[in-house]
């Protein structure tokens, strides 16, 4: 096992971090910004060390200072958390040149993956139902149109490179294609540097929904369940919930032993994540590979009772996954909701300032509350990060019991000072389609005022 991790990220998810270092017995780093300064997680680490100004550019994604803070602290392992570094093949390069470690999977793997149109291909060669749609990238409006035509509209133009909803756009016919290919490939070449795009037929009425997964290096891989996603707004969650609504033992099963054995065949080594489009007929189609923690994996956590941090670093340490696939066992129901700083009645703009009161629910009714967070009442939340402040997760011993327990504990959660997302989540919540658990990707759009 390590000595000493260096955590390259920030807030509630470098806490979560710092807070598995130390059950395992770990020292651990915390890099910070100039803006992040005042956090209240850096006094949970071992030690904190600056890495540059309050812009992401100078800090969190400034690879050479996060290295030789890494190297300055005698650290051997980094673990990178969620966004920023987490899924930088380059990044994790360095690392290796280095000789750190990087807490994930191998540069190599990054790069198949992070690739839609290559990980589409690799996942298809394994056995792995895929949307259909081009097998290479669309060189141009005439041949990616020429491919729309023999897929058949409506279509989904994506960005290979892509990632939060960026480099995405909907083709309903003929006449729609040709501003929205240049429309997506602008967008991807300013977002991702790479305005490759590839196209996918679009499924109207599908659900997101992804397995989470492990592997360690000795070739041994376990799916840990499923989490349903389609609680979206501009393609970023906003709820998500285990198990789905529509996912039956037996496709669990199949499909969960489908994710297993094919990142276990490329040679995956980490956590992850195996995302799909469900169709209204129930197949399961692959979109792509989450190389890294998702923000979600709490949910996991409520209903397996296996700690995914602690997992990621007892694998990067060389030792075999804890847990056989006939180990895990899904209990009960979790939902967790995304609590944003940002003003829902302003078109969700960012609501940074200072914090004056805030106090989380402990505990509502008939579940068990868990509440993922940097933040307390004092602190000044800065402009120039994301804007999710903390994840609430409740488990039930079902669904109904965990929506009803959620909607009290958002009841119960006292937030001055700045606006958040938690009257959204309450009308979510509330919805019969969302209690009836019939609802999909299109959802928050037909709430109206929510899109």
């Amino acid at each position: 096992m390590f000595k000493r991790i260096l955590v390259a990220n920030r807030g509630e998810i470098a806490l979560r971090v710092v807070r598995a270092c130390r059950a395992l017995g770990v020292e651990s780093v915390a890099v910070y910004s100039e803006a992040d300064a005042d956090s209240p997680h850096l006094a949970e680490a071992t030690r904190r060390i600056c890495i540059g100004g309050p812009r992401s550019a100078e800090s969190y994604l400034d690879m050479e200072s996060v290295l030789q803070a890494a190297e300055q602290t005698e650290c051997k392992a980094i673990h990178p958390g969620y966004g920023f570094l987490s899924e930088n093949a380059l990044f994790a390069e360095l690392c290796r040149q280095h000789r750190i470690t990087f807490i994930g999977p191998s540069p190599r793997v990054i790069r198949l993956l992070g690739d839609k149109a290559t990980a589409r291909r690799t996942m298809e060669a394994a056995g792995v139902p895929v949307v259909p749609g081009t097998k290479e990238l669309v060189a141009d409006v005439e041949s990616g149109l020429a491919e729309a035509r023999r897929i058949g509209f409506p279509v989904l133009l994506k960005a290979t490179a892509g990632g939060g909803g960026r480099g995405m756009r909907v083709c309903r016919d003929e006449a729609s294609f040709a501003p929205a290919f240049e429309e997506a490939s602008m967008e991807a070449g300013k977002a991702f540097s790479n305005p490759g795009l590839y196209l996918e037929r679009f499924l109207e009425g599908g659900r997101h929904i992804e397995f989470q997964f492990l592997a360690d290096s000795f070739g041994a891989a376990v799916h840990l369940g499923e989490r349903e996603c389609s609680v979206q707004r501009h393609h970023q969650k906003l709820l998500e919930e285990s198990p789905s609504p529509v996912v039956d033992e037996r496709l669990r099963r199949e499909m969960g032993a489908r994710v297993a054995s094919a990142v276990s065949r490329i040679g995956y080594c980490g956590a992850g994540t195996m995302e799909f489009l469900r169709d209204r007929d129930g197949s399961l189609y692959f979109m792509e590979v989450n190389t890294r923690l998702q923000v979600e994996h709490p949910v996991t956590e409520m209903e397996t009772g296996i700690d995914l941090v602690r997992e990621q670093i007892r694998i990067a340490a060389n030792e075999r996954l804890s847990v056989r696939q006939e180990d895990v066992h899904l209990r009960g129901h979790a939902i967790e909701c995304r609590v944003n700083a940002e003003d829902p009645s302003e078109g969700f703009r960012p609501s940074p300032g200072l914090v004056e009161r805030f106090e989380p629910p402990e505990s509502a009714d008939g579940v068990q509350v868990r509440f993922d967070s940097h933040v307390r009442a004092g602190y000044r939340i800065p402009p120039w990060y994301d804007s999710m402040i903390g994840k609430l997760i409740v488990h039930g011993p079902d669904r109904e019991t965990a929506r009803r327990g959620m909607l009290d504990a958002l009841a119960r959660f006292r937030v001055e000072g700045i606006r958040t997302t938690i009257p959204v989540h309450r009308r979510i919540l509330s919805d019969p389609a969302f209690a009836a658990g019939d609802y999909d990707t299109g959802f928050i759009g037909r709430l109206g005022g929510l899109a």
